[in-house]
């Protein structure tokens, strides 16, 4: 059973000609230039599901981004 599983994209002309230009200036494959992208945009995602709930959050709790690193400071003193 293989570990990866071949899937199908369709892709604008000029999108496919760049991947295939990056490719080999990278010496990397498509697919390699896919997962990377894949996986960066996955990360990106949760990254904004982070900060809006951090925000959210900071907003309930009436705090600004300058009242975080105050926090954050303030713990890093106590516990040191």
């Amino acid at each position: 059973m293989r570990a990866t599983k071949v899937v199908t994209v369709s892709l604008p002309a000029e999108l496919l000609e760049d991947t295939e230009k990056l490719a080999k200036q990278e010496r990397r494959t498509r697919s390699e230039l896919f997962r990377e992208a894949l996986r960066e945009y996955i990360a990106t995602r949760r990254w904004r599901r982070i900060r809006r709930w951090g925000e959210a959050a900071a907003h309930r709790a009436r705090v600004n981004e300058t009242d975080v690193e105050r926090i954050i400071e303030e713990y890093r003193r106590e516990a040191k």
